[in-house]
């Protein structure tokens, strides 16, 4: 098979969280460990930080691997989901898997998966560790899909375990209260691994304090330690605690591993994420005159940030298109939107696209009005058509909805 023909089966044959929502969720660990043995435990050969959260998870994961490259390191970059092609979900310093490497790892291992049901995470996340390892990176990033604690990635031993924030989302998987959440993505916490928390509430931090205490390692919170917060070009307002966040890993990696990281590294990598890492559709300026943003936010607690930030805006008008998938909450998101605005519904091209008649529906409730359309294309060309150079364009609510734009 060719590269577009590997991947459309990898799509298309097994389940997938990004296309099919819960039922591609599995309930425990024995596939990839099964897996993991059949490939050689290539996890074991990786020295890695693992990276959970509802949000940002994403972002501090690329500004992580930003940083360890200036240090001069080879870094491994593992996240989910891709925007345009899936190897923007396996790269090294920047560059993504080579098409060749994933046709000949699905070709080499297709009867075992076929035969062993493997989903199509538990696949991607073999491959990732397999190519890692094939090409010995110093260190690897890596993301976790979906809570923590049953995520396929959670067979690796870290150096550090970051855990960025906790929000409702995937509710359906991880549990309706933050302090369920909480546990599901605490589940990455083991023993002798130094933890870094991003934020906390009330309701998540004893969570975390107990499971840090179970396993008896040093836990760290990064929005109380850190008091000066160097500047990035990812300059969403929600990086503020992302950034924190990094930095306070990346001081810990110092204090406890053979790894050396200055100052100058920790700020250059902050500065030239999107360089370094090819990250895209966080808080993404598009154009100018007018403005367009773009932004993957998704959820209550990433939406109320973005949207906060979208109120200090200058401008005469301001249009959103929005799109969203079908698991989200709307009474919980759509509050957050502002009434004055312009709206172009539109559903993203994937089976967990929301119909945009019920999007529209819903949101006439919310006192935000505007026409539907039958395509994210058709939605921001209209929006454009009708901005005037001093207005402002924002497109988001899902990151499909983002992937449908010309991003570069």
């Amino acid at each position: 098979m060719n590269y577009q023909e590997t991947t459309n089966w990898m799509f298309n044959q097994l389940p997938m969280y990004q296309l099919q929502g819960a039922s591609a969720y599995k309930e425990d660990l024995t596939n990839i460990k099964l897996l993991a043995e059949h490939l050689g435990n290539p996890e074991k050969k990786l020295q890695t930080i693992h990276v959970a959260g509802t949000n940002g998870k994403g972002s501090t994961s690329h500004m992580l691997a930003s940083v360890l490259q200036e240090a001069g390191y080879k870094v491994g970059l593992y996240t989910s989901p891709h925007l345009k092609d899936f190897r923007e979900r396996i790269k090294i310093n920047g560059q993504e898997i080579t098409e060749d490497f994933v046709c000949e790892f699905i070709a080499k291992h297709k009867d075992f998966f076929e035969a062993n049901d493997m989903s199509f995470f538990e696949m991607s996340v073999g491959l990732a560790f397999d190519y890692f390892a094939a090409e010995k990176t110093d260190i690897a990033i890596i993301e976790v899909g979906l809570g923590g604690r049953l995520d396929a990635t959670n067979i690796i031993t870290p150096l550090v375990s970051v855990i960025t924030n906790i929000g409702l989302d995937h509710t359906q998987f991880l549990g309706n209260t933050l302090e369920a959440i909480a546990g599901e993505k605490a589940g990455i916490i083991k023993p002798n691994v130094p933890v870094v928390i991003g934020e906390y509430t009330d309701e998540t931090q004893p969570v975390f304090l107990a499971k840090s205490e179970e396993n008896k390692v040093p836990i760290h919170f990064a929005s109380d330690l850190i008091s000066e917060v160097f500047p990035s070009d990812l300059i969403g307002d929600y990086q503020f605690h992302n950034k924190k966040t990094v930095q306070q890993t990346i001081k810990i990696v110092n204090e406890t591993t053979d790894f050396k990281i200055s100052d100058e590294n920790l700020k250059s990598g902050l500065l030239n994420t999107v360089k370094n890492t090819g990250l895209q559709g966080r808080w993404q300026q598009l154009d100018e005159n007018p403005k367009i943003v773009c932004d993957t936010a998704h959820n209550k607690h990433g939406l109320s940030v973005v949207m906060n930030q979208l109120r200090n805006e200058k401008y005469e008008k301001l249009h959103i298109v929005l799109g969203v998938v079908n698991d989200k909450d709307l009474d919980s998101i759509l509050p957050l939107f502002p009434k004055e605005a312009q709206y172009y519904f539109c559903s993203p091209n994937s089976s967990r696209g929301l119909p945009t008649e019920v999007l529209q529906n819903a949101a006439k409730n919310f006192g935000l009005i505007g026409e539907k359309f039958d395509s994210v294309e058709s939605a921001f060309a209209k929006a454009k058509q009708n901005a005037s150079k001093n207005d402002f364009i924002y497109v988001g609510g899902s990151t499909f909805v983002v992937a449908e734009l010309p991003l570069s």
